[in-house]
């Protein structure tokens, strides 16, 4: 079973930047027939100040772009009150938990915030700091 690679804001970033770490992580994933994956809402938060438009738009024709329903907010509201956490500050960290817990496994998220990303992802999927 394949699983899925998904990215927070700061995986989706460097991979805009073509970061070699990142790059060579997707590129494995991809070859291995896993999912690269992220949410529409990362899209937002990740850093594409620097980046030309056009870079973006293959990056994210490449990779599974989820959309954000009522339906994922929901349960991503589920899970920050689940643990006594709100705000913006945890928002999409949260949305992207609840994907990572819908997605097809094994799952890894590529995040620079692996405390949040754990506890509300829970130990079912792995989480690996970029």
């Amino acid at each position: 079973m394949p699983g899925t690679l998904l990215l927070d804001s700061e995986g989706l970033s460097k991979l805009y930047l073509k970061d070699r770490i990142v790059l060579a992580l997707v590129q494995a994933a991809l070859e291995e027939g896993i999912r690269v994956a992220t949410t529409a809402m990362t899209t937002l938060e990740a850093d594409y100040a620097r980046i030309h438009p056009a870079r973006i738009r293959w990056v994210l024709s490449r990779i599974d772009v989820h959309d954000v329903t009522k339906h994922v907010t929901d349960q991503a509201a589920a899970l920050l009150r689940g643990n006594r956490l709100s705000g913006h500050k945890y928002a999409i960290d949260a949305v992207l938990c609840t994907v990572a817990r819908s997605v097809p496994g094994p799952v890894t998220v590529l995040t620079s915030d692996p405390e949040d990303i754990s506890r509300l992802c829970g130990p079912a999927i792995e989480v690996v700091t970029v």
